[in-house]
């Protein structure tokens, strides 16, 4: 509930929080959530925190020692993903991009308070599927379209909370005040 009412759905610009949703929605692939919120502070710590600088630099040793401890999914390939993302992410920002930016240009625009959520439950979107296709031209890993369709509605680039939810309006709000980068590259989706 406190995950619910606090985080989810709230817009997160800042790129370090954006990098590490990138890295635990990559994670939750094929689990559930509250599996990850449970474990969410080991790996915080194991991860540096999501400090790509560090995390980029992980070799054998590091991921070995990943793949033995408990106190995280213990699987290899998203594992070695996150690591190789931490690479992307410093290539992208070595390229002058943020992943605010990049993440961003793929947000619904916010909803008309007087026009009903449809309460349809997706798994995916034609943004989410557009953003899956640019991180992956750009090289990242576990980053399909459900998994960014689960990033978008967890960092605030689609409001899925119910009409009738108590934060929804509050989330509408909060998102209406991001200021969105321009869609001046190919792929996004408005």
């Amino acid at each position: 509930m406190n995950y619910h009412d606090t985080e989810w759905a709230r817009p997160v610009v800042d790129d370090l929080q954006l990098f590490e949703k990138v890295c635990l929605e990559g994670f939750q692939s094929g689990l559930s959530w509250i599996t990850i919120l449970r474990k969410r502070e080991k790996f915080r710590e194991l991860f540096c925190h999501f400090n790509p600088d560090e995390v980029a630099q992980f070799g054998k040793q590091e991921v070995e020692a990943l793949v033995l401890d408990p106190g995280i999914i213990r699987h290899r390939g998203k594992i070695e993903a996150t690591i190789h993302n931490a690479q992307r992410y410093l290539e992208m920002r070595g390229a002058g991009e943020t992943l605010r930016d990049v993440v961003w240009q793929y947000a619904e625009p916010p909803a008309d308070p007087d026009m009903p959520h449809s309460g349809e439950v997706v798994a995916q979107s034609p943004q989410s599927l557009a953003l899956s296709k640019d991180l992956k031209k750009r090289g990242w890993k576990f980053v399909g379209p459900t998994t960014m369709y689960a990033f978008m509605q967890s960092m605030g680039l689609v409001n899925d909370h119910a009409t009738t939810c108590y934060v929804r309006a509050e989330c509408e709000r909060q998102r209406a005040t991001v200021d969105l980068p321009p869609t001046t590259r190919g792929g996004a989706v408005r």
